[in-house]
């Protein structure tokens, strides 16, 4: 099937990797409150969010928002249980109106797995399903503070190079070989996934990064910022 799906035809169903269901946040193992679900099929032109699992981050305030963008786009912040109990304490945050500042927090409920991190890679690497009516977005790890317009980002990334994605490649290394090295000695995924996951690229093809790849710059995206345009072949990231 994985084969199959890069094939691209006119009609095709690409199977999800994370979660069951039909309906995104509807009896998916990732659950979403009944009065939010119709907000994710609402269309927007631009949608910037977020996540935060395990309390493992605050909610910083964008800045530098055109009044455009504060009209027009969309903040949205996908938490967990934990994390809406920590905010409900800590902070402005009530459930009568589920904003904080300008972002409306989504709370996340039956999250598939123990791991934090690995729960905020649902809404991170999905975001376009999740969303299935807006056109682009801009996802930021809750570890940064958006500081651009949204609209700037995307003139500068995506509109001006005709580009369907951009996403953030990693600060120090750009090698998937070193990376998955480091992965193993900052004990973030236990040795066996990792190697499996490492042996899995070598059958796809991937060799050590060197300066024959260019002008690609680098193998290793670190993904804290994903832009994306929401069209079918954004399936297949």
């Amino acid at each position: 099937d994985r084969t199959n799906s890069f094939d691209i035809k006119e009609s095709m169903t690409v199977h999800c990797g994370f979660v069951k269901g039909t309906k995104p946040g509807h009896q998916t193992g990732f659950e979403i409150d009944e009065d939010i679900l119709p907000e994710l099929d609402q269309f927007h032109d631009v949608i910037v969010a977020s996540a935060i699992f395990g309390k493992y981050d605050i909610i910083q305030e964008p800045v530098n928002i055109s009044e455009m963008a504060r009209k027009n786009i969309p903040f949205y912040m996908f938490i967990d249980e934990e994390t809406h109990s920590y905010l409900k304490n800590t902070s402005r945050y009530s459930d009568d109106n589920k904003r904080v500042g300008l972002w409306t927090i989504i709370v996340v409920h039956n999250v598939p797995y123990t791991d934090a991190r690995r729960n905020g890679k649902i809404p991170k690497l999905l975001l376009h399903r999740l969303f299935p009516n807006v056109r682009y977005s801009i996802w930021l790890d809750a570890k940064l503070q958006l500081v651009v317009d949204p609209y700037q980002i995307l003139e500068r990334f995506l509109w001006r190079t005709n580009s369907s994605i951009a996403m953030s490649r990693h600060y120090r290394r750009f090698d998937v070989f070193v990376e998955a090295e480091a992965n193993k000695a900052a004990r973030k995924y236990d040795n066996a996934s990792i190697d499996y996951q490492v042996e899995f690229y070598k059958k796809e093809g991937l060799t050590p990064y060197t300066d024959a790849k260019l002008p690609i710059t680098s193998d290793v995206p670190e993904g804290c910022t994903i832009i994306r345009e929401h069209i079918p072949i954004t399936n297949l990231f």
